[in-house]
């Protein structure tokens, strides 16, 4: 993708020059547009492809359809037309829908204030308010940096005040993940405003509603982000510390889980976000014992056949045997077995693979007794074969290094047999293909008895070289 940008009246007019002076057809003319700025390097991700309706009579140009539509529902506003405003909520919010670059040209019209006023006048019709906070979310994806001080207690306050309201505590929710995706200030706003008790008690009181434990979950689970890259330190750890020690979050997530024992979606999400909160020893710790690690092995053995799921508890298994305790558990649980078997089920899926990889080189770790469990369960050739299957694939390579390193550093006996399965040049070949890999690799082919050559890099100033 292009970083360069271009306004959408840069496109348009290209498009339009198409058009009269090329005598292109209008799908032609976009088309053109669209290769002539992408062979530039230019970002179109944010431009409407289409062409603008041709200007008036008197020489005025005319705007796209979704400037014209929230231009209806501004008027609405204006008005106060409440009789007219459901109708015009529901036809803005399903163009934002449509793609992002319509609700981008919304939001650098003006939209956010006027549908932030269509909130404010639906405060007291339960009905609209649900409308125009689902117009309000459908503008926000994407687009976090709209939303403003005054949205922000908009929404806490509604999550307050109806709280007992599952469909409009579900919208709030919506909201303040759109809100919270890449934005680390909305983040801090939000969690000083008070969310984090919010969400846990919406997951609580509403513990029957798959939408609601997966929706609240999922924006706990953002809370603990640090993907905004304009900030160089977020408070994605001390977020994960506030969920469970001040808001019993490993409590509440686990005890949802029993409500949903056949709902794989509402499970794999509660997994994300466990995950996302063991970030300390005794986290991972809590989680065992309060019953997560036995609901996440029977996910696992009852959703092998979708990845998005496994790919999830894999994760989830990966981060909470950071406890050396709960390495243990994990292979008392009969898990290793599993993740073999998610291995090899799903050989060609990289993420799968990768994460496969890392919750097994985790359980090896200082762990003599568990290597032994994994190399009999087949775990090295697993990584093995996934190493061959995905040769492009750096993060399964480095995986599968460390994992070998693992299984050998404290186990020499194991050094025969995973040369024996060809070890040796698919670490040569992920180290000269990955530089990322280099020193696990490395590390690998050491531990494994064989002989490493050292890479020599030229640095660029005479007579230096470094290795």
């Amino acid at each position: 993708m292009g970083s360069k940008q271009i306004a959408q009246e840069t496109f348009d007019d290209a498009v339009q020059e198409n058009i009269t002076e090329f005598e292109m057809d209008p799908e032609e003319a976009v088309r053109e547009a669209v290769q002539q700025f992408e062979s530039q390097g230019v970002d179109l991700s944010n431009i409407v492809k289409a062409v603008r309706p041709p200007a008036s009579e008197n020489g005025q140009r005319q705007k796209h359809q979704i400037l014209l539509t929230l231009e209806c529902l501004g008027r609405a506003v204006a008005e106060q037309d409440v009789a007219e405003l459901p109708e015009q909520l529901s036809a803005f919010a399903a163009q934002c829908k449509e793609q992002l670059a319509f609700r981008y040209l919304a939001g650098q019209n003006g939209a956010y204030p006027v549908v932030f006023s269509a909130c404010q006048l639906a405060a007291g019709d339960r009905g609209l308010l649900l409308q125009a906070f689902s117009t309000l979310c459908a503008l926000l994806d994407g687009q976090p940096d709209l939303l403003d001080g005054a949205g922000q207690e908009l929404l806490l306050q509604s999550l307050r005040e109806r709280r007992e309201d599952a469909e409009l505590t579900l919208a709030g929710i919506r909201c303040v993940r759109h809100a919270c995706l890449k934005h680390e200030q909305n983040r801090q706003d939000f969690v000083k405003g008070g969310i984090l008790p919010l969400l846990t008690a919406a997951i609580v009181q509403h513990g029957s509603s798959a939408d609601v434990v997966r929706t609240a979950a999922s924006a706990l689970r953002v809370m603990t982000f640090d993907d905004d890259i304009r900030v160089p330190f977020g408070h994605a750890h001390d977020h994960a510390k506030m969920i469970v020690l001040e808001n019993d979050g490993l409590r509440v997530l686990i005890e949802a889980a029993k409500a949903f024992t056949d709902n794989s979606g509402v499970l794999s999400e509660l997994c994300a976000t466990l995950s996302r909160l063991s970030v300390r020893n005794e986290f991972c710790q809590d989680i065992v014992d309060l019953g997560g690690l036995n609901f996440m092995v029977t996910l696992l053995a009852d959703c092998m056949e979708h990845p998005d799921v496994v790919k999830q508890v894999l994760s989830a298994i990966r981060a909470v045997a950071g406890n050396d305790d709960v390495k243990d558990a994990i292979v008392d649980a009969g898990a290793t077995d599993l993740i073999v078997l998610a291995i090899s089920h799903h050989l060609g899926n990289p993420q799968i693979c990768e994460q496969g990889c890392a919750a097994l080189c985790m359980l090896a770790l200082r762990k003599p007794e568990n290597c032994s469990v994994i190399m009999e369960g087949g775990g090295a050739l697993a990584a093995l074969q996934a190493m061959k299957a995905h040769p492009r694939e750096v993060a399964v390579q480095k995986q599968a290094c460390m994992l070998i390193r693992n299984l050998v550093s404290r186990s020499r006996d194991f050094s025969r047999p995973i040369l024996e399965m060809g070890a040796e040049n698919l670490i040569t070949e992920a180290r000269a293909a990955h530089r990322d890999c280099d020193d696990v690799a490395r590390a690998a082919l050491r531990d494994l008895g064989c002989k490493v050559e050292l890479r020599e890099l030229w640095t660029g100033q005479k007579g230096s070289l470094a290795q």
